[in-house]
C-alpha cells in the first residue's frame, strides 16, 4: 500500500534543497520552501520505512496519513510513524517554510529510548474548525515552534560544523531523543488540558489499536470479527466506536486499506491481477475482481489501463 521509500531514495530527492544534510543512511534533514521543493511532495502515495518529523512555520501542506486527512499549517508539528502511508493532496508553495526530518528504523533503534512511549500516546484531535481534524498534526504556539526549530538547527549544525566526525553520530542520537521527548511533553500537556480523563478513555484506545491492527493485517484479514477478537470486544461494539470516532464503519476502514493496497500493487508492483489477488489473500482472481469493482466502480484491468 504505497511504494516503500527508504532513506537513500529520499537523499537523492532532497539534495536539490540548499538547506539539506544527511548522516550516511541514518537520517535526513531538509528545509522545504518555494525555492527548495522536493519531488516526494508531489508523487504518488509512499510508505517511508522510518520515522518522520515535520515542523511547519508558514504555508500549507494537505496530506493523508493512513487515509486520514491532515493539514500542516503555520506553527504545526507532526510525527508520522514507520510504515505509514503518506499521500500529498496539495501544497501551497507560496511562503511555505517547513522543516522535515526523516530517520531510518536502524538509527531509531540505536537511540536510547523506548519507542513504545510513542506507540501508546492517544490521538490528538485538532480543535480548530478551520483545519481538518487529524490524529497526526498538533498546533503549537509561536514560542513552542521556535523551541522545536532550535533542535532541528542544532542537528543540522552538528553535522555541518563538527569537522571531526568521531562523535557526530552520538550527538545526533541525543538531539533526536531530546526532540522526541520535547514533543511528547507538548502532547501530554495538551491532553491533560483538553481531556483530563484521557487515560481512562478506553474507546480512544480501541480506535488506535484497531487502526494499528488494520495497518498490520489488512492484506490477509478483511473480517471485522478478526479485529474484534484481537481487541477482546464484540464486532458490534467495535463497529459502533469506529463509526462514532471516524464517521465510517470498521468494515469501510478495512476496505479502504485493502483497496489502496490493491491500487498500488496493480499500478506499481509489476504483478498481474492473479498475483495481486493472491497477495491480498483472495481465493481467486474472480472474487478479487468482484470486490475491487464493487468498491471502485471499475475492474482491476480497467484500473491498470486508466
Amino acid at each position: 500500500m504505497g511504494r516503500i521509500v527508504n532513506l537513500s531514495q529520499l537523499t537523492s530527492l532532497s539534495r536539490i534543497s540548499t538547506e539539506f544534510s544527511n548522516l550516511s543512511d541514518d537520517y535526513i534533514f531538509t528545509r522545504i520552501t518555494e525555492s527548495n521543493q522536493i519531488p516526494v511532495l508531489t508523487t504518488n502515495p509512499v510508505r517511508f520505512d522510518g520515522m518522520t518529523w515535520l515542523l511547519c512555520f508558514n504555508g500549507r501542506i494537505d496530506i493523508e496519513v493512513n487515509l486520514s486527512p491532515c493539514s500542516m499549517t503555520a506553527n504545526s508539528v507532526s510525527v508520522i510513524k514507520p510504515g505509514s502511508i503518506v499521500e500529498v493532496k496539495g501544497v501551497e508553495w507560496n511562503n511555505l517554510d517547513c522543516y522535515m526530518l526523516f530517520v531510518s528504523p536502524e538509527f531509531m533503534r540505536d537511540i536510547n529510548y523506548d519507542l513504545n512511549v510513542l506507540a501508546t500516546l492517544p490521538p490528538i484531535k485538532i480543535k480548530d474548525p478551520e483545519v481538518n481534524s487529524s490524529d497526526f498534526v498538533m498546533h503549537i504556539s509561536a514560542d513552542e515552534a521556535r523551541l522545536l526549530k532550535s533542535y532541528y538547527e542544532i542537528l543540522h549544525l552538528n553535522l555541518s560544523q563538527n569537522t571531526d566526525k568521531v562523535y557526530v553520530k552520538s550527538i545526533a542520537r541525543c538531539i533526536i531523543a531530546a526532540l522526541t521527548y520535547q514533543m511528547i511533553q507538548m502532547m501530554m500537556q495538551r491532553m491533560k488540558n483538553e481531556e483530563p480523563d484521557y487515560r481512562r478513555s478506553r474507546r480512544s484506545g480501541y480506535v488506535n489499536e484497531f487502526m494499528q491492527l488494520v495497518r498490520t493485517h489488512h492484506k490477509q484479514e478483511r473480517m471485522v470479527s478478526f479485529y474484534a477478537e484481537k481487541l477482546f470486544i464484540s464486532p458490534k461494539y467495535l463497529s459502533l466506536i469506529i463509526k462514532e470516532a471516524l464517521g465510517r464503519s470498521a468494515a469501510e476502514v478495512i476496505d479502504e486499506f485493502v483497496i489502496l493496497e490493491a491500487k498500488n500493487l496493480l499500478r506499481f508492483s509489476g504483478k498481474n491481477i492473479q498475483q495481486v489477488a493472491y497477495d491480498l489473500n483472495f481465493p481467486n482472481q474472480s472474487s478479487f475482481g468482484k470486490y475491487f469493482k464493487h468498491l471502485t466502480g471499475m475492474s482491476p484491468s480497467e484500473f491498470q489501463r486508466s
